[in-house]
Parts: C-alpha cells; structure tokens; sequence
C-alpha cells in the first residue's frame, strides 16, 4: 500500500469550464487518467487536495466523482476554494453512498490512519503577503486543523498535514497555520492551489524543521505524488 497526494484536479465532466484554454493544461483529464493507472494500485490511498471539480452542485459535479471513482485507490478530498458543491459532510457522505462512490471520503475535522502515517489536513485561508485576510474563516479554518490534527490522537504516528492554500511565500508566512502544525509535532506539509508562475516561486523544502511541497496538478505535471 502506497499514499500519495494530488490536488486542483480541476475536474469540469459536468460543468462547461474546461482548464484544456490555460497553458500546460491541454489534454489534462487523459494525462491525469493515465499518470493515475500507472502508478496508484487498487489498495493505495490519494489524497486530493481541494479544488477537485468546477461543479456548482454535487449533481454537476457528479461525472467528476464517477471519473474518480474509476480510478485506482481510495481517495481523501479536501475543500478548496472553488470547490461549491461542498455542502455538509453529513449530506456529502450521504450523496457519496447513494450514488456507489464507495472509494470518496471527506478529510475534514477527521484523520485517516493509513500505512503508519496520521493523514490531516482542512482547506486553511487565504493568506497573501501585504494583503488583509477573514480573521474569521482563518479561525474557522484554524479550528478545523486543530480538529483534525486531534483526530488523529497519541499513537505515534507521524502526523502530516494537507492544506488547499499554502502556509507559506516567498519572504512571508502565516504564523497561525504553522504554529498549530508545529503544536502538534508536524514535520511534513503538502499544499496546493498555485498556479502558472506562482508554481516557479512556491516554496518548497525545508524551512525552519517543517518540509513543504507544492502538489496542485500542473506543478506535478498531472501525475500524482508520492509519499
């Protein structure tokens, strides 16, 4: 079993918003289809870090799950910031299994035990250098952090962290995000939502004992990651 990470699919089956216009992104569906079957196997676990579909509903994002499901793996979403078919978990999980999409799980105030490793993670907030930000959905979002980061209790499992927005830039950070992370021991954080030339300036690495990697699809050329 194997774990890996992947977000802003971008996934538009049901909704007439197709990335194929943006430079990089053409042919994107196919190329992430055959990444997906030449390296996730049936009992391996993808983290999908937010922005998975452009569906409004889950009714239009529906032929983005159907695509999901056909893949290889059990997979963890996230929320991003254009996913708008998030509703409640409770209603989510309830759509899930209605329709036969038994691999979709929601990673969201919960952890996941997998392979040895705590898998935790929320959408976090905006946070950009010089520009003001919601000090009440980045409490929000730092309560759902915290939630999950509790979720996955003492066991001594290294615990990691998958965030949508990053937690750091070039020269700044958020201090909240990372003083919750390091309250609780993480040493690994994956995020996403970069894009185009923000992928050649995202930091990457280690910075000050916290490892970062920048996983939205086009920065991982459509092909999913590693743990």
């Amino acid at each position: 079993m194997a774990i890996f990470v992947i977000g802003d699919l971008h996934l538009s089956l049901g909704s007439d918003k197709p990335m194929d216009k943006f430079p990089g992104w053409q042919g994107y569906v196919q190329r992430i289809r055959e990444n997906w079957l030449r390296l996730v196997a049936p009992d391996d676990t993808v983290v999908l870090a937010g922005d998975t579909s452009w569906g409004m509903k889950l009714e239009e994002a529906a032929p983005d799950f159907e695509f999901l499901e056909q893949l290889p793996g059990q997979k963890l979403l996230l929320k991003g910031n254009h996913d708008y078919w998030w509703t409640t978990a409770r209603k989510m999980e309830t759509y899930f299994e209605a329709q036969g999409f038994h691999s979709l799980h929601l990673l969201h105030n919960n952890a996941y035990h997998v392979e040895g490793l705590a898998l935790c993670g929320t959408r976090s907030w905006l946070f950009e250098p010089d520009e003001p930000h919601d000090e009440k959905v980045m409490n929000r979002e730092l309560g759902r952090l915290r939630a999950s980061l509790q979720a996955a209790g003492d066991s001594g499992e290294e615990k990691i962290a998958f965030l949508h927005y990053p937690p750091v830039y070039p020269g700044a950070c958020s201090p909240q995000v990372i003083e919750v992370m390091r309250e609780f021991g993480v040493k690994r954080c994956f995020y996403g939502h970069l894009h185009g030339a923000s992928v050649r300036a995202a930091v990457q690495g280690e910075v000050d004992g916290l490892e970062y990697r920048l996983i939205s699809a086009d920065a991982l050329h459509f092909c999913p990651h590693k743990i």
